[in-house]
């Protein structure tokens, strides 16, 4: 008898139990859940959103931080500046120009920052950025595009018609912006 968990990646044969070449290179729920158990534990800090801001949040790293428009920004060439502190607890700036964000190698914070710009909706008013990305420190990079395209297949797995139609028409939204 097989079992093929989306979440565990596992295929049970018997009493022996056999890691799935299909989810071997994918990040999955399972591998969060223990990178998550295994963090020290560490003080957060929480950007409360005001008006001017075009995002404030975070993730499970202990990396937040908010957006704004920069002074200098002009409808040509979008600027947004970014600050907050890393998964360490280090204060970062970072000014962004949205023209020049690649989704198919961009960091979370400039996934935010078009994300904003674009004004796609947001899934449940939250992100419209699959699971996968909530363990992203500052400077990692991902390809945004495959992040969506697997959780596409993976809802398709789950027969989740409606989450097949958003993460669709959410990363539609970024492949119209790299146009």
């Amino acid at each position: 008898m097989n079992i093929d968990g989306i979440a565990s990646g596992y295929s049970v044969s018997g009493y022996e139990t056999k890691k799935t070449q299909q989810s071997a290179n994918k990040s999955n729920f399972a591998e969060t859940l223990n990178h998550a158990s295994n963090m020290q534990p560490h003080t957060s800090i929480v950007y409360l959103k005001t008006d001017d801001m075009l995002y404030s949040g975070g993730n499970g790293t202990g990396l937040s931080f908010y957006i704004k428009y920069a002074e200098n920004t002009t409808e040509e060439d979008p600027i947004v500046v970014a600050k907050g502190v890393d998964e360490n607890g280090n204060e970062f700036e970072q000014t962004i120009h949205i023209n020049n964000i690649n989704p198919k190698s961009a960091t979370i914070v400039e996934m935010r920052a078009l994300e904003a710009y674009t004004g796609v909706e947001k899934q449940c008013g939250f992100t419209s950025l699959p699971f996968g990305t909530g363990l992203m420190g500052l400077h990692d990079r991902k390809n945004f595009m495959d992040v969506f395209q697997n959780a596409i297949d993976d809802m398709k797995l789950l027969n989740q018609k409606a989450a097949v139609a958003y993460y669709q028409y959410s990363m539609q939204t970024y492949w119209d912006f790299m146009k």
